[in-house]
């Protein structure tokens, strides 16, 4: 360090002492020299998140990092029972590596193992690890100081003795000045006269810091908002609150020396501390756990054996010959790089997971291209069958750590985690951090909190903020871009100071959780390389570094991927499989192909040339088929016509913006509607399976292996380059690629203009590797929707089944798309979750709003009875053999709305009316049996006499089906339009299909019927109205758009649940029927001139005709305007010969209303129009 150095900071936070600190380390650097200050110290409260990145950042622009942390120290003995007491903070920094290590060590103290407690170390903790680190003592707010704010000072003497003890002649005095208008805070005024006599007393150095929160003392105001962001308090509130002074900023060394000018050895020591410190962390290389004791033999040994497998099992797409040379290619590559355990380790995990039947997916990125991953059963994609590259994935010539991300089951992913912590040590596994930072919009919102403006405008405020991509733009870009924010700005002050100060601390970070899927694994404690922290929500640590610098730190991640696609896979095997048949066998029986030896009920090896999944993929019926759901997906599968798995792959490699673009040429040519281009004889046989276009990385690869003599290592580099558009790197390479064309006999001008296509290509392609395992796990939905729908369908209902709106859809592909038999939800025949009976798709309880699949269980565990199903018989053995109070009122209300009890009572609305008098009867029989109290009579409860259920009539249909609707989301038994369906044919209002199929020979008006669901208003950027507006008829869902005119005519009659006809415009945009409106109008209104029809009533008694005349003696009197229609009574009752009708000879008013009413009365057993 420069001899000239007059003072050093110290005490330090950057943005990683979350909502707290506003120092930007990459500014740091530049803000230490432009003051002179050849070296810093970084303290962050309770963290060493930013260590390593501060470390190279600093050394690389000439700065010397000093490593440090401001710990919280419970100092105060804790008595039994006593609540615990706030711990307060010292700073400790790194003299050297053992100190570090030992600061890192602390960190593990402060979060593993707190159950709930404040991140803290223990006075035992700091004298256990003390060696090497520098500590300072805390100043007015630390340990010593806050005994000595209360009046402790034999206490806070007997605390520094101990200091002092643990860390021998490495401890000092820490003294802060932050002088305001009055003079120092009360708490530093308190405390400096007994801080200088200990320090004298005990010969113990003193030093002076700064306490630096932000750069400068103009941020102090936003910086104040931060904490109270953090704190979630006020900004002007009266109650007490955090504050720090305008002084914590990054001070210039004159101002510090002028501060202290009465203690100038306060200030030298902190020149002398940076001396004593010589230590920054620095990257390693990667540092993994020996598997095996010769790794090398091991890999070779697992690699052929897996091989010789594979090849037993798969139809080879080369000769034996070529798969053991691409093996030991890849192997001494592999060896070369010094891999050959992290291949070990990701296999041993996979194959452990796959003997325990979690689901694996088949491969994921670069790795499939891997031939040894794949004999290791890693992947599940022969490279050689699609013509994947191992050099994409691991280039000899551009060393970098290999890296497979593995799908697994959504479910039991984290049983494989454990394992990997079983096997390795938990204290050398862990999850990876990562942080969350204040962007704009969320800071405007938290500022706009603090500052107590109201919600509405700062939410306004916030909205004003463009998003590009999925990032909104900054502040400052805002106000330049959006003229209504500056206006807002300079009309308002408290808005000016808004945005001021978002401006100030957008950027920063806001919160720590961790990775989804990253897992490092150590051959040692974790903590023995970086500094660990754990999430309150997770039992498992976490590193504080997060991705990018962990890797830098040794540690080598692993992927662990939930994939729901595989959970749906197993879900729909286990259903075939627990229906008594084979995956190859179809419900009727008959074989779907012949599985090889050793691959029977093994998804992966399905046959990959099935007709009837082409027919699914060409026709579009692709609901819930993986990669291909969206309605742009469709619509290309449509024009593509798939044949092959090729296809597949393509379309997920071209589904993307920008190679979209080439969808249609693929189609045309594909289907021979459009020849194919060559583009040079050479390399045309590379792009014949992606009809003449450049679709994967691959082949940009392969075209400058082919016609210019590259390695493909090389190759790899060039496409790299390419795709990254690094200019200098084209620039070397196009002489390079011309001159090997040159060799092959392509002319210079042909080999720039492919060069010049590739370099197009290099930046659209798609890896093939990935595309190819993703269209395998499409494949696979796709050949289950074909194969098995029923059990295919149940699976993927499981796999959302607390998602109404995706239930909503799947169950009209069941009952419309794919026209499967299903069973509603039933008490005596429902499970907890999504089941096939004898072909037939069961409808899950646990599927319906707010019950619960727990609570479900209950119901289906009580059905049980010795293991055995035993349904119930009365809704008075439900109750005795459930106990509802555990089950709950609110979800029996759902079943009762459902149907559920339909088997036991046809009467909803009495089941649900009587759900708390089965819940009081069922109680007491549970009671009894706890306090195994058995009557005379035999069983407990069986002398209770069963309660009397509430009397009263059933909903009329409409209200049975909006009850319906409530409970299980949608409509299920029928729709609230059913009985309009005559009257609305009668005045040419289309269903949804019919409108659909005219739309197809070109846009339309016409009239829609429907039951409004829900509505969104939304304001155009003119500042006017608009809406969406959902809604739907017995065919399907639907959506409308309303501009302002008609919305504003409209918007009584749009709440959700009214009953509506809409006249739109309809047009067919790809495939998607778009709808306008232009008027709507109250169902009943529309039908009121339709003129009425007769009515054919179906009952079972005479009994019964007493009741129908009552409806319509009272529709009578209450209709006196409208047709009327004649009534006629077709009896059914078995004592009679046959059906006998009974003309009435009168006419009725005949409404959508009366048939409903007609249509709920007991003995009814149907209405027909006529």
């Amino acid at each position: 360090m420069s001899s000239s150095a007059r003072f050093i900071h110290l005490r330090l936070h950057s943005e990683y002492s979350l909502l707290e600190g506003a120092i930007r380390l990459k500014k740091l650097p530049a803000l230490c020299a432009s003051m002179d200050m050849p070296a810093v110290a970084v303290t962050e409260t309770n963290n060493l998140f930013s260590a390593l990145e501060f470390s190279i950042a600093a050394s690389g622009a000439g700065i010397q990092p000093i490593l440090g942390c401001q710990v919280d120290v419970g100092y105060l003995a804790v008595s039994p029972g006593e609540r615990p007491k706030p711990p307060a903070a010292l700073v400790l920094l790194a003299q050297s590596e053992r100190g570090y290590e030992n600061l890192m060590k602390l960190n593990s103290c402060l979060y593993l193992e707190k159950d709930g407690q404040l991140p803290q170390v223990s006075l035992e903790d700091l004298e256990l690890h003390s060696q090497d680190l520098i500590c300072l003592s805390g100043g007015a707010h630390g340990p010593v100081g806050q005994l000595l704010q209360t009046g402790q000072r034999p206490a806070a003497e007997q605390l520094v003795k101990r200091l002092a003890e643990a860390f021998e002649n490495r401890i000092y005095i820490e003294l802060q000045r932050h002088p305001g208008e009055n003079g120092l805070p009360e708490a530093e005024r308190l405390t400096e006269t007994a801080f200088l006599e200990i320090a004298y007393e005990m010969a113990l150095p003193l030093v002076a810091t700064n306490d630096v929160f932000f750069p400068k003392s103009d941020m102090y105001e936003a910086h104040d908002a931060l904490i109270c962001i953090a704190e979630g308090a006020y900004v002007d509130q009266q109650e007490p609150r955090r504050k720090l002074t305008a002084q914590h900023y990054f001070k210039s060394p004159q101002e510090m020396i002028t501060l202290f000018a009465d203690l100038p050895e306060a200030i030298e020591n902190t020149v002398e501390i940076a001396q004593r410190c010589a230590f920054m962390a620095y990257r390693r290389d990667p540092i993994l756990p020996k598997f095996a004791d010769n790794e090398v033999e091991e890999l070779r040994r697992q690699a052929n054996e897996g091989l010789e497998k594979r090849l037993a099992v798969i139809p080879p797409a080369v000769s034996q010959e070529d798969y053991q040379k691409r093996l030991e290619f890849e192997l001494d590559i592999i060896e070369g790089m010094g891999f050959p355990g992290y291949f070990l380790i990701v296999a041993d995990f996979i194959k452990w997971a796959k003997n325990n039947h979690i689901p694996v997916g088949p491969g994921r990125g670069s790795g499939a291209g891997s031939l040894v991953a794949y004999a290791l059963t890693i992947t599940d994609l022969d490279p050689l069958r699609y013509s994947l590259l191992f050099e994409r994935f691991l280039n000899p010539e551009r060393v970098s750590m290999p890296d497979f991300d593995i799908d697994f089951c959504m479910d039991r992913r984290e049983e494989v985690i454990q394992y990997v912590q079983d096997k390795y040590g938990r204290d050398k596994v862990g999850q990876i951090i990562t942080f969350g930072a204040l962007l704009s919009k969320a800071a405007v919102r938290d500022i706009g909190r603090v500052l107590q403006m109201p919600y509405g405008q700062v939410d306004r405020l916030a909205k004003m903020i463009p998003v590009e991509g999925v990032k909104p733009v900054s502040i400052e870009k805002a106000l330049t871009d959006e003229p209504r924010l500056r206006e807002e700005a300079r009309s308002e002050e408290v808005v000016d100071r808004l945005l001021t100060y978002g401006q100030q601390v957008e950027g920063l970070l806001r919160n720590a959780s961790t990775h989804a899927a990253g897992v490092v694994i150590a051959d040692r404690p974790l903590d023995a390389l970086v500094p660990l922290y754990q999430d309150p929500r997770s039992d498992m640590p976490a590193t504080q570094f997060n991705m990018k610098w962990v890797e830098q730190a040794g540690l080598v991640k692993f992927d662990f991927l939930g994939l729901k696609t595989l959970t749906v896979i197993q879900n729909a095997v286990d259903l075939i499989l627990k229906s008594g048949r084979h995956l190859h066998t179809s419900a009727e029986g008959s074989d779907l192909y012949e599985p090889a030896s050793g691959a029977v009920d093994d998804i992966s090896a399905i046959p990959l040339d099935d007709a009837r999944s082409y027919h699914l993929y060409a026709s579009a019926k692709t609901v819930a088929v993986f990669q291909v759901e969206s309605s742009g997906m469709m619509d290309a599968l449509k024009r593509m016509k798939p044949t092959c798995i090729e296809d597949i792959v393509a379309l997920v490699a071209l589904y993307r913006p920008g190679p979209m673009e080439n969808i249609p040429t693929y189609c045309e040519v594909k289907n021979g509607l459009k020849d194919r281009v060559s583009v040079h004889p050479l390399i045309d046989h590379l792009l014949e399976e992606t009809q003449g276009i450049i679709v994967y990385q691959e082949q940009v690869m392969q075209i400058a292996q082919e016609m210019a003599n590259y390695t493909l290592g090389g190759a790899d580099l060039l496409r790299r380059a390419m795709g990254k558009k690094i200019k200098e790197a084209m620039d070397a390479e196009r002489p390079k690629f011309e001159k090997g064309a040159a060799e092959n006999g392509v002319d210079k001008k042909k080999a720039s203009e492919v060069f010049d296509l590739l370099e197009k290509f290099a930046n659209y392609g798609f890896n093939k590797s990935h595309a190819a395992a993703y269209a395998v796990v499409s494949y696979q939905t796709a050949w289950l929707k074909a194969n098995h729908p029923v059990e295919f369908m149940a699976g993927v209902m499981n796999c959302d089944i607390h998602l109404t709106d995706k239930l909503a859809v799947y169950f009209e592909e069941v009952k419309k798309g794919l026209e499967l038999p299903y069973i509603p939800p039933c008490i005596n025949r429902s499970n907890a979750l999504f089941d096939v009976a004898s072909g037939a798709l069961v409808y899950a309880l646990g599927a319906l709003k707010n019950v619960g699949v727990d609570a479900m269980r209950l119901i289906t565990n009580g059905r049980k009875q010795d293991e055995i199903e035993k349904p119930f018989a009365t809704v008075f053995d439900f109750a005795r053999r459930v106990d509802l109070k555990r089950v709950g009122k609110r979800p029996l209300e759902m079943l009762a709305r459902a149907g559920a009890f339909d088997e036991l009572d046809p009467n909803r609305r009495r089941m649900h009316d009587s759900v708390e008098i089965l819940t009081n009867y069922s109680a007491a029989i549970f009671e009894q049996k706890s306090s195994d109290q058995v009557s005379l009579f035999g069983d407990a409860g069986e002398d209770l006499p069963e309660p009397r259920l509430a009397t009263v009539e059933d909903w009329l249909p409409a209200e049975r089906l909006t009850e319906e609707q409530r409970a299980i989301g949608f409509y299920l038994s029928g729709h609230p339009l059913d009985d309009y369906m005559a009257p609305l044919k009668r005045k040419g209002v289309l269903s949804l299909d019919e409108l659909a199929a005219k739309a197809e020979n070109g846009p339309l008006v016409a009239k829609l019927a429907g039951v409004v669901a829900g509505r969104q208003e939304r304001k155009s950027a003119k500042g006017n109205r608009f809406a969406f507006v959902q809604l739907s008829d017995s065919s399907g869902a639907y959506e409308v758009t309303l501009f302002s005119d008609t919305l504003e005519k409209t918007r009584e009659h749009l709440e959700a649940g009214a009953k509506v006809v809409i006249t739109v415009e309809a047009t067919l945009e790809a495939d998607q029927l778009k709808l306008l409106s232009r008027s709507v109008a109250p169902v009943d209104v529309a039908v009121a001139d339709a003129g009425a029809s007769g009515l054919r009533v179906f009952i079972d008694s005479e009994a019964t005709v007493s009741a129908v005349a009552s409806v319509l003696e009272q529709s009578a009197k209450e209709i006196k305007s409208g047709a009327k229609g004649p009534i006629y009574f077709c009896l059914m009752d078995p004592a009679l010969p046959g059906e006998v009708e009974i003309d009435t000879g009168c006419e009725f008013p005949v409404t959508p209303q009366v048939k409903g009413a007609i249509k709920s009365l007991g003995g009814v057993l149907e209405v027909q129009e006529v």
